[in-house]
This record gives structure tokens, sequence and C-alpha cells, in this order.
């Protein structure tokens, strides 16, 4: 096993899907570009040729279509889209088309189709520049949604997402390109909508997606330096999501922390909470607690991103805080309960 970085490990992916099977091809704006793509995509139109890495025209809609149709007449497409922003332009064919002809045709056909989306933010760009949409996607029944948050994953989840044979929305997020860890040289598959946990804890579960699952484990650093350990599960699939090993973990420790690098209403993590709050009621301590993007658009200067984006320093707080509630909540009762 060798070390490599995410963005490496995703080209390796695109490299070996690309040459084990002539099905697969990869279409989207910018893929010969690493303005575009990093080095997640460097140079495979020198290898594969420019039929099967095909740079497309500025129209995410049209681009998008044209591969769900030919995933419909038996090829492995990956659309992509280089800001998950402009995704939206493509919602119709993913939605109305490729999330529901399987269903339509009683299953007689797939759309083995994978759609990447990279998400990019910070950096002064603003409202429509840095957008994590993913709960938009988990919200549709038919599409399979997965947000790799290390360079193994990377690899394996996007290999996954090709095999599956039915359309996966893929989302990577750019703050994890540089970030690094073993990856196996052969292909492998990390399978669909089974969480990893990161770190072994017995105070308090931190579910997390994507980048916020490395700034989890950062944080869980910080805990344990303050007598608190922590669980750290990286959901790596949020449609379908491993609600096993979240429900198992918030039975073990009784209170739950859930960060998603996105706005709070109707998000990845109402959707986690509410489902806790539903199955394991009975076994939380505490109120469930989500750490989110304010529902407000990107800032654009840098003081204001400071405030906005989410970084270890809000995970501490919000796990501190719901172990001083409970702690509130008990000296609260310890004197009702005094008698003279």
């Amino acid at each position: 096993m060798r070390t490599l970085t995410y963005a490496q490990a995703m080209r390796e992916a695109f490299a070996q899907l690309l040459a084990s099977d002539p099905r697969v091809f990869v279409i989207g704006q910018g893929v010969w570009s690493p303005w575009y793509a990093g080095t997640s995509l460097q140079n495979l139109e020198k290898e594969f040729g420019k039929e099967r890495i095909i740079d497309s025209p500025v129209s995410e809609n049209a681009t998008t279509a044209a591969a769900i149709g030919a995933a419909l007449a038996g090829m492995r497409p990956i659309v992509f889209h280089p800001r998950m922003d402009f995704m939206l332009l493509a919602v119709d064919p993913i939605v109305n088309q490729a999330a529901n002809w399987s269903y339509i045709f009683g299953g007689q056909i797939g759309v083995p189709l994978v759609v990447r989306a990279a998400i990019a933010r910070g950096g002064e760009q603003g409202a429509q520049h840095s957008q994590a949409l993913q709960a938009i996607f988990m919200h549709i029944p038919g599409l399979k949604v997965v947000m790799p948050a290390s360079a193994y994953d990377a690899k394996g989840l996007l290999i996954a997402a090709v095999n599956d044979g039915n359309p996966v929305v893929y989302i990577d997020d750019r703050a994890l390109y540089g970030e690094s860890g073993g990856v196996p040289e052969e292909m492998y598959e990390v399978p669909i909508g089974v969480a990893a946990i990161r770190r072994l804890g017995t105070d308090v579960t931190i579910v997390a997606t994507s980048h916020m699952s490395v700034l989890a484990e950062e944080a869980a650093v910080t805990l344990e330096s303050r007598g608190i350990n922590a669980e750290i599960i990286d959901l790596r699939s949020i449609k379908p999501w491993d609600r096993e090993c979240v429900f198992n973990s918030v039975r073990k420790t009784g209170r739950l922390v859930v960060v998603d690098a996105a706005w709070k209403t109707c998000g990845v993590a109402a959707e986690i909470a509410a489902s806790v709050a539903g199955e394991v009621f009975d076994e939380l301590k505490a109120p469930i607690s989500r750490v989110c993007l304010p529902d407000v658009p990107a800032p654009t200067s840098t003081p204001l991103e400071k405030a906005y984006y989410i970084g270890t320093t809000h995970i501490v707080l919000a796990v501190e805080e719901l172990l001083v509630r409970k702690e509130t909540a008990l000296a609260a009762s310890s004197r009702f309960l005094t008698t003279d």
C-alpha cells in the first residue's frame, strides 16, 4: 500500500476504470484542465484519448442528459461538474430521468451513471461558487449519494459507484485534495452505504460527512486532552446511510453531534438527528446537536468566511455544551428532589 493524496487516489481510480472497461468514459467541463479538477484527472486525455475524456461545452443540462442516454445504451459514463452550484442546471435529467428510469421500467433497465460533483468553498468565492447541495440529492429516491473523506475511500467509492449499475452522485470536496493516506495499487471497492468508525469512544458520538470527518477527528484529539472520549463516524455514504452503525454508537454513548458543512434547515444533519430521535430516543442522555452552516448564503470577504465556515472549535464547543447541559439538567433535578 502506497501513500497517495486524495486527488491522486481519484486519478488512479479513473485511470484503472478507463483501462479495464471500454464502456467507461468521462465527460464534463474542464476535464483537460488542472484549473478545474486539480490533479484528479491530470493527463487522462493524453493517456486515453479525447474521445473518452470529453471536454464539454458549458451546458450542464445537455451534457448530463447526453451521459444518461449513453448509460441507457449500455455505456458507463462519469459526468464531471467542477462546481456543484451549477450542477443545479442538470437537476431535471438527474432527478426526472436518471433517478426514475429503472423504476418506470420495472427494473428491466438500469442507468449506470456516476455524477461527480466538486464542492469548493472559501477563497472569497461567494454565494454562487461555494454551495454544498448534497441534501437535495439525498432526498431523491433512485439516487445513491457518496461523500468520501479519505484517499482510500476516494478511490474505492468511485470504483464502487461506476460498478454499481445505478445512478450515483459522487461528491468530493476540494479541501480534501491534499489529504493523504494509504491506497492499495489494485482496484477495490468501498461498499456504498457502509460508514467507517474512525475513532472509538464512550462519551459522545460525532457523525460527520466529507471534510467534516477530518475536522471531527482533529476535534476528538482536543476533546481527549480535556477528558472527553468521542467516537467519530465518517458516514461515507449519505444515501443510503448506515443507520445501524450510527444507532449502535448512540446506544453506547448516549449523545450525538452531527456535523455537515451545509445549511442546517432540511439538511443531512436534520435527517440523521430525526432518525436517531425516532429510533433510539430512550438511549439519549442529552439533546442532539447539529453543527452546520447558518441559513444564509456564503459570504465573499475573508473575515466573514472565518465566521461562516465550520472549524474544529465549533465541533469541540458543541460537544462541551452537550456535556454541560447534561450536568445542568442533573443539578436542576437534584434541587427539585431535595427534601428538608
